[in-house]
C-alpha cells in the first residue's frame, strides 16, 4: 500500500474543508500526509487494495498528534455517511483523557472547533453507551476499554454494548495503543476468546465497517506481526523521523557521581534556570520535574516524603556547594545566568521553596485520588495547574500527554536484571519509553518568524534558549547502565549518541571580514506578519473569479448538482435554462441561507471582508453577492415555476461554492515588505553539530580555503550543496567579467525569508554580485541546492523563488540599488540548466 501511494502525487491530494475547518489545531505536514493517504485509500482504486471491511494501521510516533488524526478521520467518515464510532484502548486513564479531548469544548486539548459544520449543517459530537442511542444527524461515539468491550460482548447485560448493536449498521472502530490488539496473533494465531478475536468479529459484521488502528509501537521484527500488517500499514511516521523533523525535544543524559540529594538539587537548579530564562524572553513556561522510582509505590511515596524534607531544609550553602562541585556544563551556564540577573543563593532557595510547596507536588501512584490526578496530569501546561513535581513508578509510560516536562530524575541505581530484549533490560526499555513521552516539544517563539512547534537552535548550540528545547535525564554515573539506556533510546529513534556527533566551527574568514562589503554591505529579507484583510473590498479580492454559477432544479426526472459541476439533464418535454440574478432573489431568503452557514455569520465574515459594512451591504453590493447570477436548469415546467424553496437551495449551493473558493485563499500569515540589515549583523561565527563520517562532517576546506568569493572557512553541507559550490568555483572567472564584490555566503539558519502565505524558507546560499559598470546594481540571489527526491515536496519554495525572479524587485538602500531574486533549485543532474538560469537572472550576455 505504501509503495502504491509512493507512486502517486500525494502532495496534490487536497484536504477537504470538512476536515481542515473543523479541527482546532493547525495540521502539520506529516499529519496532512496521513489524511492524504487515507483520502486516496478511500476514494481511489488501485492494484492490491485490500478488500472490505477495511482494516488500516497508522504507525505514528508518540507525541505526533494521533488523536488529531482520529478526529479528522471521524469528520471525513461522517461526511461520507458514517455515524457510529467505537473508540477503545487498553487503559481506563486514556479513555477519560480522550473523552475530554473529543467531548469537552472547555478542555485545553479539545480537538474540534467551537462549532462543527459539515456541508453547511452543524454537527454534534456525542457520547453513547450503545448504538441504539445513536442518531443519523450527529457523530456518535462509544468509548470503552478493550477489556470492557470483550467482557460486554461475551457477557451481555443491561445497557452494555452487544453483538446485536453491530447488526444492520456500519461502524468505524478506532483502536488506540493498538499494539495490545495482537495477543492472538502473537500466540500463533489463536484468536478464539482473545481481545483481538472480539474486535475482528465486530469488524466482520458489516462489509462497510472500518477498523483504524493507531500505535507508536509495532514489532516489525516479529514475523507474525509483520505478516498480519503487511497490507494494513497506511502510514508510518516513527520517532526517528519525528525527531529529525524537529518536532521533539532533544534528549541529554546528565550523569554524575552525586547521590540522590545532589541529583535532586541539580534538577531543581536547572528547573529554575529554565523558568527564569523563559521569563527573560517573555515566554510563559512552568517546567515540570518527574522523580522516578524503580519498583514499588511505597518506594515512590518515600521519595516524595524525603523530597519535602529536602525542600524544607534547603539552604544557600547547599546551592553554593553545588555551584562549586558540579562539572556539568549546563549547570555552570545556569549559575552564570543567575549572576547576570543578580539572583543570589538565598533568593534561589526562596524561589525553589515557593515553586515546590507540598501542594504543588503530585503522587501519580495515589489511587484514592485517581480521577483528580488524571485531570492534573493531563493539564500540566495549563496556567491554573499548580503542579511542579511528579512522583511515579510505572503509571505514566502509556497514554500520558505532557509538553512541559524537562527533567526526569532516576532515584535509584544499578542496571536492570529482568528479561532482555536485544540485550536491553525490561526496566531500561520502560525508562526509554517514559523519556519518549517527556520528549514532546513545548511550543514557544521569541519572534514571529519562528515555527512555534519546532526546535529552533539545533544549529546554534551556543544559544541560551536551547535549554528550552532539551529534556534532561538525571542518573548516577554507571557505564554499563548508560550504555544500555543509550541503546534503548537509539532503538526508539529519540537519541543520537554523542559519540557519533562532532562539533564543527563555522567562521567567517578574516579576508571576508576585511572587505568593504562585510563592513557596510546590506542583506535584504522579510518577516512573517499576521494576515491583514484590510484591503479586501470584494469577493474578487479573495479569489472568487466566477460571476455565474449553475444550479439544477430537482424534480422527478431531473437532478441537483454541485455549483461547479456540469449539468446535462435528460428531461421529458425538453429542458430550459434561465438566469437568476442574486439581486432578484427575495432578501429574506438570502438572509436565511446566510444564517444557516456559520461561515457567513457577521462576526466571522467581518474578519475576511472588513469593508462589507453589514449583511445588507453583503447582499446588495456589486462587490459581493449583488454582482452574481445563477444559471438555473431543469424542465420547462420547473423553470417556469421557481419558488422560494428553490431560491433557498440555489443560494445554499452558491454560498457553499463561494466559501470553498474563499477558504482556499485564506492564510493566517503573510510576508512583510522587504527590510534590510548590515551583513555583519546577520552572518557570524557559529558552532554546529554533525554526524561523524557523514558528508556534512567534511567541510570542503580544500576547495573553499583561500577563495576570496567564499565568506566562510568551510561548507558543512550535503553532497548536493558541495556539488553546487564546485560548479560555482568553475564559473567564477566568467562572473568576474561582469561583476565585482562577488560573495557566496552559506546560510546556516542565520536568515529566513517568507513566501506570500507566510511560510518560512531558509535558502542554503546567498550570492551577492555588484555590476562593474552602469548603475552599479547589486544582485542578491537566493540559491537552494536540492536533491531530486526532495524537490517535489518543496515545490512551493521553488515557486516562491520563481515569483521573486519574475517580479524583479529592486530596492534603493543608502544610495545603492539591490535586485532581490532567486533561481530554480540546483541539483547535480540539471547543472547546465541551472547555470543558464543563473546567467539569465544576473542578465549576463
Amino acid at each position: 500500500m505504501t509503495q502504491e501511494f509512493g507512486r502517486r502525487t500525494i502532495e496534490q491530494t487536497p484536504i477537504p474543508n470538512h476536515i481542515a475547518d473543523n479541527l482546532r489545531y493547525e495540521i502539520r505536514p506529516y499529519q496532512r500526509e496521513a489524511f492524504q493517504r487515507f483520502i486516496l485509500f478511500e476514494r481511489e482504486a488501485f492494484e492490491g487494495k485490500p478488500t472490505n471491511p477495511a482494516h488500516l494501521l497508522f504507525n505514528m510516533a508518540t507525541g505526533s498528534g494521533k488523536t488529531l488524526i482520529m478526529a479528522g478521520l471521524i469528520l471525513d467518515l461522517f461526511e461520507r455517511g458514517h455515524r457510529n464510532f467505537l473508540f477503545f484502548v487498553n487503559s481506563t486513564n486514556i479513555i477519560e483523557k480522550t473523552k475530554d479531548n473529543f467531548l469537552n469544548p472547555h478542555a485545553s486539548k479539545y480537538l474540534f472547533t467551537d462549532e462543527v459544520v459539515v456541508n453547511g449543517k452543524t454537527v454534534k459530537v456525542k457520547e453513547v453507551s450503545n448504538f441504539d442511542e445513536a442518531d443519523s444527524e450527529n457523530i456518535n461515539i462509544k468509548f470503552t476499554t478493550i477489556q470492557q468491550l470483550h467482557l460486554d460482548l461475551n457477557n451481555a447485560k443491561e445497557n452494555s454494548i452487544t453483538f446485536e448493536d453491530f447488526e444492520n449498521r456500519k461502524v468505524v472502530l478506532i483502536a488506540d495503543e493498538a499494539h495490545h490488539l495482537s495477543s492472538g496473533t502473537k500466540s500463533e494465531g489463536d484468536l478464539f476468546g482473545s481481545w483481538e478475536g472480539t474486535v475482528l468479529n465486530i469488524l466482520k459484521t458489516s462489509y462497510d465497517n472500518i477498523l483504524l488502528e493507531f500505535t507508536a509501537t509495532l514489532d516489525y521484527e516479529a514475523q507474525e506481526i509483520a505478516q498480519k500488517y503487511q497490507d494494513k500499514v497506511l502510514y508510518r511516521y516513527d520517532l526517528a523521523q519525528f525527531r529529525s523533523d524537529l518536532y521533539s525535544k532533544e534528549i541529554n543524559l546528565i550523569r554524575s557521581q552525586y547521590g540522590e540529594t545532589e541529583r535532586i538539587i541539580q534538577a531543581l537548579i536547572l528547573n529554575l534556570y529554565r523558568q527564569e530564562m523563559a521569563s527573560a524572553h517573555n515566554i510563559n513556561l512552568k517546567p515540570i520535574i518527574l522523580f522516578k522510582a524503580k519498583r514499588t509505590i511505597k518506594e515512590s511515596e518515600e521519595n516524595k516524603t524525603n523530597f519535602h524534607k529536602l525542600i524544607d531544609n534547603l539552604s544557600a550553602s547547599d546551592i553554593d556547594k553545588l555551584r562549586v562541585s558540579s562539572k556539568v556544563n549546563i549547570v555552570g551556564k545556569a549559575f552564570n545566568f543567575f549572576d547576570s540577573i543578580e539572583l543570589n543563593a538565598d533568593e534561589i532557595v526562596a524561589r525553589i521553596r515557593s515553586h515546590f510547596k507540598e501542594e504543588n507536588c503530585l503522587s501519580a501512584n495515589n489511587d484514592s485520588e485517581a480521577e483528580l490526578n488524571q485531570i492534573r496530569l493531563n493539564t500540566l501546561e495549563d496556567e491554573h495547574n499548580p503542579i511542579r513535581a511528579i512522583f511515579a513508578v510505572q503509571k505514566l509510560n502509556e497514554g500520558w500527554d505532557v509538553l512541559n516536562l524537562f527533567d526526569i530524575v532516576r532515584l535509584y541505581e544499578g542496571q536492570n536484571t529482568g528479561g532482555k530484549t536485544q540485550g536491553i533490560g525490561k526496566t531500561t526499555l520502560s525508562e526509554a519509553q517514559l523519556i519518549g513521552r517527556g520528549a514532546r516539544y513545548c511550543p514557544f517563539v521569541v519572534d514571529s518568524s519562528q515555527d512555534r512547534y519546532k526546535r529552533k537552535y539545533d544549529n546554534d548550540i551556543t544559544n541560551d534558549l536551547k535549554v528550552l528545547e532539551e529534556l534532561y535525564y538525571h542518573t548516577k554515573e554507571d557505564n554499563r547502565y548508560i550504555a544500555e539506556l543509550k541503546r534503548a533510546l537509539v532503538q526508539t529513534g529519540l537519541y543520537e549518541d554523542e559519540d557519533n556527533l562532532v562539533t564543527r566551527e563555522l567562521k567567517l574568514t578574516s579576508q571576508f571580514k576585511k572587505t568593504k562589503f562585510f563592513k557596510t554591505g546590506k542583506v535584504v529579507f522579510n518577516d512573517r506578519i499576521e494576515k491583514s484583510y484590510d484591503n479586501v473590498k470584494s469577493f474578487k479580492d479573495m479569489g472568487v473569479t466566477k460571476s455565474n454559477f449553475t444550479h439544477a432544479l430537482s424534480s422527478g426526472s431531473g437532478a441537483m448538482t454541485g455549483a461547479f459541476e456540469s449539468v446535462d439533464l435528460q428531461v421529458n418535454g425538453g429542458t430550459a435554462a434561465i438566469d437568476v440574478r442574486v439581486s432578484d432573489i427575495p432578501a429574506h431568503v438570502i438572509r436565511y441561507a446566510l444564517s444557516q452557514n456559520p461561515f457567513y455569520h457577521f462576526d466571522n465574515l467581518s474578519r475576511y471582508f472588513p469593508n462589507a459594512r453589514s449583511i445588507s451591504n453583503l447582499i446588495a453590493s456589486n462587490d459581493y453577492l449583488g454582482q452574481l447570477a445563477i444559471t438555473v436548469k431543469g424542465s420547462k415546467d420547473r423553470t417556469a415555476n421557481v419558488g422560494h424553496r428553490d431560491y433557498l437551495r440555489m443560494m445554499q449551493e452558491l454560498l457553499a461554492a463561494i466559501e470553498v473558493e474563499v477558504k482556499s485563499n485564506l492564510t493566517d500569515y503573510e510576508s512583510s515588505e522587504y527590510r534590510h540589515d548590515h551583513v555583519r549583523n546577520v552572518f557570524g561565527d557559529k558552532l554546529i553539530r554533525v554526524q561523524k563520517d557523514s558528508e556534512r562532517a567534511n567541510g570542503q576546506e580544500g576547495l573553499v580555503n583561500g577563495k576570496s568569493w567564499y565568506a566562510y572557512n568551510a561548507n558543512y553541507g550535503t553532497d548536493e550543496e558541495k556539488a553546487f559550490v564546485e560548479m560555482f568555483d568553475r564559473r567564477f572567472k566568467a562572473l568576474q567579467q561582469t561583476f565585482k564584490d562577488i560573495y557566496l555566503i552559506r546560510n546556516e539558519r542565520a536568515l529566513k525569508i517568507f513566501d506570500p502565505a507566510g511560510r518560512a524558507f531558509e535558502p542554503d546560499f546567498l550570492l551577492f554580485c555588484k555590476q562593474l559598470a552602469g548603475e552599479e546594481l547589486t544582485y542578491q540571489v537566493f540559491i537552494e541546492p536540492k536533491g531530486k527526491h526532495l524537490a517535489a515536496h518543496d515545490k512551493w519554495k521553488e515557486d516562491f523563488l520563481t515569483g521573486m525572479r519574475e517580479s524583479k524587485e529592486t530596492l534603493a538602500i543608502d544610495g545603492d540599488q539591490y535586485r532581490i531574486t532567486g533561481v530554480p533549485f540546483y541539483h547535480y543532474e540539471n547543472e547546465n540548466e541551472f547555470s543558464k538560469a543563473l546567467e539569465g537572472v544576473l542578465e549576463v550576455e
